[in-house]
């Protein structure tokens, strides 16, 4: 059997040393993505494993739990139903959440399933369909904005599907309208230098 040592990527360590509650867990979950033959790499500060460059499965912690996230898990099958969309706005993401590290012992063998359904996705090149930014709502008080303002209208159309759909999605958070358009007049600026939501 090949050693899982050799499949650690020194640059990732860091992240296992600093790991402050969940520091078994992710050892736990380190050890069971490797022996799926996946290779590890660190990206957006955690530890991503992939097969031909493809994501495959990412470890991160929060308060309450650690979880693995499949960033295409919207495509698995599920069949035990354990795979949480953690807003109704991922489209396709999905976690499995843990609290413990005997919970992971015992879910070995299905998280290796997952994984390995995982990769086939990955080999049959499959897409998740994401929801165009036609179908979003546009918020009453920005519709009135774009249909008040041709040059802001323009701007919007002007950036990528996923920018346009981050900031219908934060204009239409609040739930008074007072908050709403406080928020779109904020980002007007932002929207006119044909910047995204979150870009520096």
């Amino acid at each position: 059997m090949e050693n899982l040592n050799n499949r650690m990527n020194p640059k990732v360590e860091f992240f296992f040393k600093k790991a402050g509650i969940w520091q078994e867990e992710f050892k736990t979950l380190r050890s069971i993505i490797l022996g799926c033959g996946l290779s590890e790499e660190l990206k957006w500060g955690v530890p991503c494993y992939t097969f031909q460059n493809n994501n495959i499965v990412l470890i991160h912690g929060f308060k309450e739990y650690c979880a693995l996230l499949f960033p295409k898990g919207a495509l698995l099958k599920d069949v035990k139903g354990i795979l949480i969309q953690q807003t109704e706005n991922v489209q396709a993401a999905r976690q499995i959440r843990f609290s413990n590290v005997q919970e992971i012992a015992a879910m070995e063998p299905l998280l290796k399933d997952y994984i390995n359904e995982g990769i086939e996705v990955e080999k049959a090149g499959l897409k998740v369909e994401f929801k165009k930014t036609s179908e979003f709502t546009i918020p009453e008080e920005f519709q009135r904005a774009l249909d008040e303002n041709h040059a802001l209208r323009s701007a919007f159309e002007s950036l990528t599907p996923g920018r346009q759909r981050g900031y219908l999605l934060y204009f239409a958070q609040p739930k008074q309208s007072k908050t709403r358009e406080s928020r779109i007049e904020k980002c007007i600026p932002r929207i006119f230098d044909r910047i995204g939501l979150n870009d520096r």
